[in-house]
């Protein structure tokens, strides 16, 4: 294993990391801010159930974004660093300011770009990519309405409840919760065993795409450990700033957002869980009025998302006209 490559197996792990904390106040802030959880038992449940989703429900997503984006024999370890450092900064500057930006946009942004610059868009598989951009930007909507028609079906089965009935969404989150954070670590350390394993197809540390188990370990705890860290100035956005949430609309936008992201990951589609559950906890709220979500700050993060793509495109092109640039890393080779 060479230096280089052990240097992207480094940034791939750090972007994991940061995709926990960055993605953790999906997981946690509705069920922080419905008071059903304390936060360091939200996330320490949570970054456990992060850890165990890979081992249980495969690497599909894996292979998409590691085998079915580029052809390796095209692009060079070089490509797969600048993609990783256009992700990394990205999310490193919407954590500081607290913006739920999609660390899966930045992923494949920093993927496009990378190659893009560094081996032609020819070296890019359409096909691959068309799958990836059909289930980023296909999930959120599906989010949206099921969350919309789940929280209309619960209150229906709730009608002339006694407020009570509060306590038994409040204990039950602990069913939805671990089954998002199932889905979460499934889906997204996935895409960081994906970017390892293309990293040793082309380093020729390995003959053919095959995950190897310490990566699948390796990524998980990433992804665990930036969980349990958690991300406070996102979690207050993504839990208090488009409606007060009370624990059926916690109860709800779980349950929807587990199952639109375990949906994707079971078929291979990598998704933005940052995007499915805001879209999840927007539908919630419609379901009981229209007027009762704070559309201002949908905006705001609907803002982020379009330009999350394009952004990591440009950074992690900048990245790899630099370190093509700098002899020291072209020495680590």
């Amino acid at each position: 294993m060479t230096p280089i490559l052990i240097i992207v197996i480094a940034l791939a792990l750090i972007f994991d990391f940061l995709n926990g904390l960055h993605d953790s106040s999906n997981i946690v802030a509705t069920m922080i801010s419905s008071r059903a959880f304390r936060p360091q038992t939200a996330l320490g449940v949570t970054a456990v159930a992060h850890f165990l989703g890979p081992f249980l429900f495969g690497v599909a997503v894996a292979k998409t974004i590691g085998d079915e984006v580029v052809i390796a024999d095209s692009i060079t370890i070089e490509v797969i660093i600048a993609a990783l450092m256009g992700g990394i900064l990205w999310n490193l500057v919407t954590w500081f300011y607290g913006i739920p930006s999609s660390s899966s946009h930045a992923l494949v942004g920093g993927i496009v770009g990378a190659v893009g610059i560094g081996a032609g868009f020819e070296a890019l598989r359409i096909k691959g990519l068309e799958k990836i951009l059909i289930a980023l930007f296909t999930a959120p909507i599906i989010g949206f309405i099921l969350g919309f028609f789940v929280t209309r079906f619960i209150f229906f089965l709730a009608r002339g409840a006694s407020p009570r009935i509060n306590n038994f969404f409040k204990r039950s989150q602990i069913v939805t919760a671990v089954a998002l954070a199932f889905s979460h670590g499934t889906n997204d350390a996935q895409k960081t065993m994906g970017i390892i394993t293309l990293g040793l197809v082309i380093n020729g540390y390995i003959t053919r795409f095959e995950v190897p188990t310490w990566v699948i370990a390796a990524s998980a705890g990433a992804i665990a450990l930036g969980t349990a860290f958690g991300g406070w100035k996102l979690i207050k956005t993504i839990g208090g700033k488009f409606y007060k949430i009370r624990p059926v609309h916690s109860f709800a936008a779980q349950m929807t957002s587990a199952i639109v992201i375990m949906g994707a990951s079971l078929v291979g589609g990598p998704v933005s869980t940052t995007q499915v559950v805001s879209s999840a906890i927007m539908g919630v709220g419609s379901s009981e009025r229209l007027s009762k979500v704070r559309w201002g700050v949908a905006g705001d993060i609907i803002t982020a998302w379009l330009i999350t793509i394009p952004a990591t495109a440009l950074l992690a092109a900048g990245v790899y006209w630099l370190i093509t640039n700098t002899q020291a890393l072209q020495a680590l080779k």
